[in-house]
């Protein structure tokens, strides 16, 4: 095995929340950052809408607030939803600073302005944003922030195999992490002071979603395997406009089109969402998402219509550039004809359980973004909170983590390598192809059974079908050795084991969690759903 390399703070991801913690840890020592991609390619780039704050004279932060609770259903933390709303300004005026270049307008005097944009389940205008590429241009400018810093160490192309745990007289404690450079090599150990988890989502484990090919739930598995508490993954939310095209992947559609006037239809024409809730179509995506598979189910159609023609032409072609530009592509004129949509998995409300500093119940490791359960989001989360989120709480770890004395880390001894990392005999080669139908299969089973509309028959089904899809996906771990895709395909096994459980253990509706069979939210169901490698859930 390699001699590990030791550093004062080690993060997995380079997402806005992970970019955010270096920022602030660089001035304090030296900082690890592993990425499986290129340095830019993470979730955070691919959202579209933008960044909810309160930066405007007619909002307020007890609004935002309102607004995050309403969506929440319930679920959402008081504490952590204050400390969003009141601390969510603050980093996005840090992200001007740094040279972020936001859509202005001028106001009648002529003084330029942040142009505020609605989506749904928001009362006023908050939404910050660089017309339809928001998370890029929050990447593009964490990266230049910190790119030249003397203390930051980017290693592109190296997949994070398992978090290093030492057992010590305090118990548990995270010290590093095995990750894997080339593909017939072994995993080496980093080790540090502290480590964050900055994965980003897990949208991989269903057939259809909005997310890049690394959202595999990297992150929320090995948390898991590590002992940490992983919360609420029942609540994954469906994004309710992908573009539906045969010769096109799915491409979100953002929140901001109907927040501008977009109107939903279905196939006769009706404009259908008045029917289903009082905001119409600016209702949370929870009810959208439901909505659209109720008119889907209702005229036998695979997808809806957003329409925008009503609007002005050339606004439409300034805002929404990328969507116009990728339309196009396909001839479709957003100017001209409906847009054909489809709901598809976008968000994770839960993930690794972590209190207001970002810490988890693993000493030594913090996690902040969509791979953290922060209890902002509760049962749904609110349009464009999340990388709200990774900035205020990416910041707060490595606030803490700096306040911290030095742990003693630089000359672990005794850890074993993940369980991946040897095997008897020649390796046989793994099979992308056969890969692919693996993966394609477990997403069909999520998809069909653990989707929008769930029921308790469908959830029981599905959980055993993905305890053996993850006991196949560990068996060829241990036959190939240390291989990216198989290691991905065993963690997207065990994120969609862990959503299933959850599932089937809330026996209620409440948020992006609708089972038939338990139509109503219940108050003796007002609580997290938590789940440890023990395999217990418990209430929290």
């Amino acid at each position: 095995m390699t001699q590990n390399q030791h550093f004062d703070f080690i993060v997995v991801g380079s997402g806005i929340a992970g970019l955010t913690f270096v920022r602030d840890a660089l001035p304090h020592g030296s900082v690890l950052v592993l990425t499986k991609k290129d340095r830019a390619e993470s979730n955070s780039n691919y959202a579209q809408g933008g960044i909810a704050g309160v930066m405007s004279a007619d909002d307020n932060v007890e609004l935002h607030a309102q607004d995050t609770f309403r969506a929440g259903a319930g679920l959402c933390k008081a504490e952590a939803v204050d400390v969003l709303v009141q601390e969510g300004p603050e980093r996005i005026r840090d992200l001007i600073a740094a040279g972020a270049r936001f859509s202005m307008k001028s106001d009648a005097e002529g003084n330029r302005l942040l142009s505020l944009g609605r989506e749904g389940g928001h009362s006023k205008n908050r939404i910050v944003h660089a017309v339809d590429r928001t998370g890029w241009e929050c990447e593009r400018t964490l990266l230049g922030d910190v790119k030249d810093h003397p203390n930051l160490h980017l290693m592109e192309h190296l997949f994070v195999v398992d978090l290093a745990v030492a057992q010590g007289p305090e118990g548990a404690r995270c010290v590093g992490v095995w990750a894997l450079g080339a593909p017939d090599g072994e995993p080496m150990l980093y080790t540090a002071r502290a480590v964050l988890l900055a994965t980003g989502g897990c949208g991989r484990v269903y057939m259809h979603t909005t997310n890049p090919a690394i959202a595999t739930g990297d992150g929320v598995a090995m948390a898991w395997r590590a002992g940490a508490s992983i919360a609420n993954m029942e609540f994954v939310q469906f994004h309710p406009t992908t573009l539906y095209h045969p010769h096109g992947e799915s491409f979100l559609i953002s929140e901001a089109v109907r927040g501008e006037g977009g109107i939903l239809r279905n196939r006769d024409g009706e404009a259908f969402m008045s029917r289903y809730h009082a905001m119409a179509d600016l209702a949370p995506r929870d009810v959208v998402a439901r909505a659209i598979h109720a008119e889907r189910l209702l005229h036998g159609e695979p997808c809806v219509f957003l329409d925008v023609t009503h609007l002005d032409a050339e606004h439409l072609r300034r805002r929404f550039p990328t969507i116009a530009g990728r339309c196009a592509e396909l001839g479709i004129d957003i100017t001209k004809d409906l847009i054909p949509v489809v709901p598809a998995a976008h968000y994770a409300c839960g993930g690794v359980r972590t209190d207001l500093r970002g810490r988890t119940d693993i000493a030594g490791l913090y996690a902040a973004g969509e791979v953290a359960c922060t209890g902002v989001h509760g049962a749904n989360r609110l349009a464009s909170n999340s990388l709200l989120e990774a900035m205020v709480f990416g910041r707060r770890a490595a606030a803490d983590v700096v306040s911290q004395a030095p742990a003693h880390t630089e000359a672990v001894g005794g850890l074993a390598p993940p369980s991946c990392a040897s095997c008897g005999g020649d390796r046989p080669a793994s099979r992308p192809h056969a890969v692919e139908a693996f993966r394609r299969h477990m997403a069909a089973v999520m998809g069909d059974y653990a989707g929008i509309v769930r029921n308790d028959a469908d959830l029981a089904s599905a959980l055993e079908q993905m305890r053996r899809f993850e006991n196949d996906a560990e068996m060829l771990c241990t036959l190939h050795g240390p291989d990216p895709d198989l290691l991905q395909l065993r963690n997207v096994a065990t994120v969609g084991r862990l959503i299933i459980e959850s599932a089937a253990s809330r026996l209620e509706s409440r948020g992006l969690h609708f089972n038939t069979d338990h139509p109503e939210p219940l108050d003796e169901w007002r609580h997290d759903s938590v789940v440890r490698r023990t395999g217990a859930s418990t209430r929290a």
